[in-house]
């Protein structure tokens, strides 16, 4: 393999010209410049990532931040999904993506990895109240976006995220102009924006529409979670006839509940769920759900971030996305 000082001797520059050249640092000539570019395409040098490094302080590497078990991360599509478009965007500007699973009690290693540097910046999903990575992120200065409205720091971090709350009412209205009138929900998780926002907003359509909130249960984004919180929700309400599910896993977790109870999904009761990423397509009957623009948030994070890097802003952006309506058999 053809070394820095072989480069430097073809070039006629010293080694350490030759160094900034290739990694990108200053005070180098134009005319100095052109000569270690000809020398590296003569020799077919490849520059040491470790060295260009230390002279330009970026390890060309960006870590996708999960605060999840991991048993979830790779069961759920959502993240899937998410993983995906991250690693195709920023694949495109050369940076490797660095999942970080954050499990319980593991937050501080991970934030010790974080502080380290040893990334240039972080995409942060399906964060929760608990763990405050906006604060630390924003007072480490690290480059960060999150998917997802954060809990704290909102005015100091840029974010992308859904429309939750009129994604709620909406989904919430399609059962109303169905003819349903007891109307229960599987609510996400509260310590997450996107449950706490779902259920505002179904809160938010019964109240307009003068129906009562009380048949609510919480579930936790998985199906085995909603096939649990379903259960619970028929023996609080045996007498619903709509249900809307923060999520199509938990969707598809009540479908298999209501089954098991002899009910019929939509002659018996209306069913409506939330991602439309894969699972409502297949389920039996399929599910009535409101999309969750993953790819457009995803694309949009990596914008913004990327946007950090190049240092052509530094001021929080918020940009948040149009759920859609997609009608299938459950409602």
């Amino acid at each position: 393999m053809p070394t820095l000082d072989e480069v430097a001797r073809l070039a006629g520059v010293s080694r350490a010209t030759a160094s900034r050249a290739i990694n990108g640092g200053s005070r180098v000539s134009a005319k100095a410049a052109e000569a270690v570019s000809e020398a590296v395409r003569t020799l077919g040098y490849t520059p040491n990532p470790a060295a260009r490094s230390l002279v330009t302080r970026r390890t060309d590497s960006v870590a996708l931040v999960v605060p999840e078990p991991d048993e979830r991360v790779f069961s759920d599509p959502f993240f899937a999904r998410t993983l995906h478009v991250v690693t195709r965007v920023l694949s495109e500007r050369d940076l490797q993506v660095v999942l970080l699973i954050a499990q319980g009690g593991e937050e501080e290693r991970m934030l010790r990895y974080l502080r380290g540097r040893h990334v240039d910046g972080a995409i942060v999903v399906s964060h929760h109240r608990s763990d405050a990575l906006p604060d630390h992120l924003a007072a480490i200065g690290l480059p960060n976006v999150f998917i997802g409205r954060p809990w704290t720091s909102e005015d100091l971090v840029s974010y992308v995220d859904s429309d939750n709350v009129g994604a709620g009412r909406q989904a919430t209205r399609v059962l109303v102009d169905r003819g349903c009138r007891r109307i229960g929900t599987i609510a996400g998780p509260a310590d997450m924006h996107a449950g706490w926002d779902r259920l505002t907003g179904w809160r938010a359509e019964l109240a307009e529409t003068g129906l009562s909130d009380e048949a609510m249960v919480e579930g936790d984004f998985t199906e085995d979670g909603g096939a649990l919180a379903c259960g619970r929700l028929l023996d609080a309400h045996p007498h619903l006839d709509g249900i809307f599910a923060a999520s199509d896993l938990m969707a598809a977790g009540a479908l298999r509940c209501l089954g098991e109870r002899g009910l019929r999904v939509p002659d018996d009761i209306a069913l409506i769920g939330f991602d439309d990423l894969g699972t409502a397509a297949r389920t039996v009957p399929p599910l009535t759900t409101m999309t969750n623009p993953i790819v457009a948030m995803a694309t949009e994070a990596c914008r913004l971030l990327l946007a950090q890097l190049d240092g052509t802003t530094t001021l929080p952006r918020r940009v948040v996305f149009a759920p859609e309506l997609v009608r299938r058999t459950s409602a």
